[in-house]
Formats: structure tokens, C-alpha cells, sequence
């Protein structure tokens, strides 16, 4: 039977078992004090992941202090996880090294501390454990990191980018030999910005990066075949592979949009259409102006298709007659107000008390810019054939301004 190792008369697994919820929190709170990668991680990531690992590793040197013998694979695995997900990240190598080492010398200071000449034996001991322990993470790590950060770069990736470039292109050489879905839901998406994404330096850039990540698992976790993706932290283009037939697919747009929405913590837009391989390059170019349109509309997150905003799509196509539409309201221009005014009263659906509210003016106010508005430009709200020359007008103000 092994004999504990001793420290102060106490048995070292146990005391520092008493500790670890302690020590986990202190490590944590010093990686983020001593490394400055981990002081712009995200906070969630911090009292997430990264605790969860620090406490496993204390946990893993307390039976090693018990048992006297060096980590198994099964107890590396975890670390192992957890460099590969750093690896995605973008975060240095040399930090995560950093942080075991800071960890191993802050176990040692902290449970040797009160050790006495008597403990010399024992304190040796462990420390011979604790190298043992460090020269194992350290091999486990870089090779899960170095493996990952390959893999990233790896054929799959490259193939399928190559895929999608051809797809949009209409390149049937390229495309000859590859599997192709008998058609596709073809999704321009936009991404809104999460909380994490506004911190300055490389921390935004690795809450775009975990944000991207948490997509693409919900992708796979959703679709039976591989999405065809070409992402970055502002949105892109989703190609879902679908079967044949005319029906809608089970999994569409809706519930995809929500998918992501969910698993990316962001708010998410996006115009979907169906189209076999041949028509992938229109559908995509047809989704593109359409989330164009939305986004211009400012309509809230969803899925979209041209059949819901196809008064919108209509008056964003350019002609002669925009400008002249946007011209209607150029009385109102030197009166921003009452321009305002107009607006948020077709907005609300011709509510001059929910105008009011929105405005945070009173009824009355509404009553007299709306007046005002109507002199000037001669089309009143109240009549149907000027609501709809409004409508356009209003339209083809949001389409040239948001070109300029």
C-alpha cells in the first residue's frame, strides 16, 4: 500500500482537495492578471471553460499526490479538448503553456508553504510528480493544438470553399466528380455583433471567432449532409443541401435562422431560396438583394424571401423614377422633424398616439408636423393614392442614402 505524502501532518491530496474550488478561482484570476491573452478573453469563456479545465487539473495532481503514478491518457483528454478549442481561437500557443506553468508553480508555493525540515522526503516527492505532471500536459497540449491548428487548413476546408467558388460561378469542369445535394437552400445571412465582439485588441477578435464556431457546430448538430459555408464574423453565404421534389424542406430557413440565432448568443438575418446546383449562382445573387433589402427596412431578425418583401425589393431596383420618388419629400429636408414625423406615422400604421409615443411628443405635435408636411409637399397620408407615393418616396430616400 502506498503511503500519503505528507505535509504539516496532514496527507497533501486532501488538503489540497479542500482547496481546489479556492485555487481554481485564484488561478483563473491570475491568468488573467499575468497573461495578456487571457485577460481579453471573454468573461464567459474565463468562469466557463476555463475554470471547468483548472479545476479538472487540480483534481488530476490530487490523485496523483494519492496514487503516486503519472497521468493517464483518459486524464489527458480533457487538456487535450481544451488546446484544440484554444487553437480555434487564435489564442498563442505559448500562453496556454504559460497558464499550466503559472498553475503548477502556484499549487506548489500554495501547499508547501507550511512544509517542515520533516516533510523534506515527502515535499520531493511530489514536486518529482508535479514535473512529471507538467512534462505530460505540455506534450498533450502542443500536439492537440499544433493537430487542430492543421486541421484548419486541412483538405476539407480548402475543398469545400473550392466547392462553394464553383457553385457561384457555374464552373462545371471544377465541379466535375463532386457530390452534389439535388438542390440547395440557398442563405444569405447578416450576423449582428455579440457583447463580447466590442472589446478592443485581440479579444473581440476571438469572441468573432467562438461566435463562428458555435455556428458552425449548430450546423453540423442540425443538417444530415455538410453545409457549404463561406462565413466571417459579419454573415455570409449558407448553401444547405436538401432532397428533390418541389415540397419545403422540414429543416428551412425559419428554423435554421432561429438555429443560429440561438447558438451564436446574436441576433441573425437572413433570405433563403431553393434552387438546384445549376441555379446556385441567381439564387445566391437573388438572396443577397433581398437581405439587402431587409436590412435597408431595418426589419427585425428572421428569415426572409422575395415574397415577403416584395413591394420593398420592387422599390429598391434602380430606374429613372427613384430619384424623382426621393424627390417628393425634398420640401421636408431642412425640416428633419417633420420628416421624422412622416415616417414613424407610416411606421406605426397611420397611429398618431403610437406616433406620439415614439417620438416623445405629444398628439397634438404629430397633428400639426403632419400638417406642416402636407403643405409642403402637397401629399397627405390620409389620402390612399399619396400614402402609397409616400411609401415609395420614403423608399427610394432609404435605397439612395444607403448607396451613399
Amino acid at each position: 500500500m502506498v503511503h500519503a505524502l505528507i505535509v504539516a501532518g496532514r496527507p497533501m491530496h486532501e488538503l489540497l482537495e479542500r482547496q481546489t474550488a479556492m485555487l481554481a478561482r485564484r488561478l483563473v484570476q491570475g491568468f488573467a492578471e499575468q497573461i495578456p491573452i487571457y485577460r481579453r478573453l471573454p468573461r464567459e469563456e474565463l468562469d466557463g471553460d476555463i475554470t471547468r479545465i483548472t479545476v479538472h487539473n487540480l483534481r488530476l495532481i490530487c490523485r496523483m499526490f494519492r496514487d503516486r503514478l503519472p497521468p493517464t491518457g483518459a486524464d489527458l483528454s480533457p487538456m487535450r479538448s481544451s488546446a484544440a478549442r484554444r487553437a480555434q481561437e487564435g489564442v498563442p500557443l505559448e500562453a496556454l503553456l504559460a497558464a499550466y506553468h503559472f498553475g503548477a508553480r502556484v499549487v506548489s508555493e500554495q501547499l508547501f508553504a507550511t512544509a517542515t525540515p520533516s516533510d523534506l522526503d515527502d515535499v520531493l516527492a511530489a514536486n518529482r510528480l508535479i514535473l512529471v505532471y507538467t512534462e505530460a500536459v505540455t506534450g498533450a497540449v502542443c500536439t492537440a493544438y499544433l493537430e487542430e491548428r492543421e486541421s484548419m487548413l486541412s483538405h476539407e476546408q480548402h475543398a469545400m470553399h473550392a466547392t462553394v467558388s464553383a457553385l457561384l460561378a457555374g464552373d462545371q469542369v471544377a465541379l466535375a466528380g463532386v457530390r452534389l445535394a439535388p438542390r440547395y437552400l440557398v442563405m444569405a445571412i447578416a450576423l449582428g455583433r455579440h457583447d463580447d465582439e466590442e472589446s478592443a485588441e485581440s479579444g473581440g477578435f476571438i469572441a468573432g471567432r467562438r461566435k463562428l464556431h458555435r455556428i458552425a457546430a449548430a450546423l453540423r448538430r442540425q443538417a444530415g449532409d455538410p453545409v457549404l459555408s463561406v462565413l466571417d464574423t459579419t454573415g455570409g453565404l449558407l448553401l444547405v443541401p436538401c432532397g428533390g421534389g418541389d415540397s419545403p424542406d422540414e429543416w428551412a430557413a425559419g428554423q435554421i435562422t432561429a438555429e443560429l440565432s440561438k447558438a451564436a448568443g446574436v441576433p441573425v438575418w437572413a433570405a433563403a431560396e431553393f434552387a438546384p446546383p445549376a441555379n446556385v449562382p441567381a439564387a445566391a445573387k437573388l438572396a443577397e438583394e433581398v437581405l439587402e433589402v431587409v436590412q435597408i427596412f431595418q426589419q427585425p431578425p428572421g428569415a426572409y424571401r422575395l415574397a415577403d418583401v416584395l413591394l420593398e425589393y420592387q422599390l429598391t431596383r434602380s430606374s429613372p423614377a427613384t430619384a424623382a420618388l426621393a424627390g417628393l419629400l425634398d420640401p421636408l429636408v431642412d425640416n428633419p422633424d417633420l420628416l421624422r414625423t412622416l415616417k414613424v406615422y407610416l411606421d406605426t400604421g397611420l397611429d398618431r398616439r403610437r406616433s406620439a409615443e415614439v417620438l416623445h411628443v405629444h398628439p397634438n405635435t404629430v397633428d400639426y408636423r403632419l400638417r406642416r408636411a402636407v403643405s409642403l409637399t402637397g401629399l397627405d397620408p390620409m389620402d390612399p393614392a399619396h400614402l402609397q407615393r409616400i411609401g415609395a418616396a420614403l423608399a427610394a430616400r432609404r435605397q439612395l442614402g444607403h448607396r451613399r
